[in-house]
């Protein structure tokens, strides 16, 4: 996916505006299993997926738990890193070899300050991710695992054929064996 496409996804930038953030914005290359944002790190850096998918997950006791996926389109970032500055608790490695757009959280704070457009897209931005987040905790507290799958599928249907089922159950919150007998049942 092209870097305007992306952009105005978040929200229509005059042409002046879209020019200075793409200025800030190199694309950047990086294999299947690399791991891009670390938790326990304050993260500088914000990506735009070109084209790849990642994951974002947490260590746990039982193992690493999924709790998103990123693909062509979305933007890949430590909102507590970005926002507080302070370390965030993910790490984001890609699943498969992965195009990305990279820019500095400081140079896009920056440019808040000096372009209203900018800032409006940075506050569209912001807000489209919390909602993403909002939607994903309603979904664990009030779905079943089977509704969430379904929905998974819905939403993102191409994803089951690029993700290892374990980084599925581990994001539906269920282990392998549930999960199979899930796609056994909706089969």
């Amino acid at each position: 996916m092209e870097i305007d496409a992306i952009l105005d996804r978040f929200h229509l930038l005059p042409p002046h505006s879209k020019a200075a953030l793409k200025a800030h914005i190199s694309e950047v290359q990086y294999p299947k299993g690399q791991t891009i944002i670390r938790a326990g790190r304050a993260e500088k850096t914000l990506y735009f997926i070109q084209s790849g998918i990642v994951r974002a997950y947490s260590d746990g006791e039982r193992g690493d738990v999924t709790f998103w996926f990123g693909q062509e389109g979305d933007v890949v970032i430590s909102m507590k890193s970005y926002v507080s500055g302070q370390p965030g608790y993910e790490h984001i490695e890609t699943l498969e070899p992965c195009q990305l757009y990279q820019m500095k959280a400081q140079d896009l704070e920056s440019l808040f300050t000096t372009d209203i457009h900018i800032a409006n897209w940075g506050r569209k931005l912001i807000g489209q991710e919390m909602i993403k987040t909002e939607e994903r905790l309603i979904s664990m507290q009030f779905k079943t695992a089977q509704e969430r799958y379904l929905d998974l599928m819905s939403a993102t249907p191409g994803l089951l054929q690029r993700v290892q089922l374990c980084h599925i159950a581990s994001f539906l919150g269920i282990t392998q064996v549930s999960l199979s007998r899930i796609r056994a049942e909706i089969r």
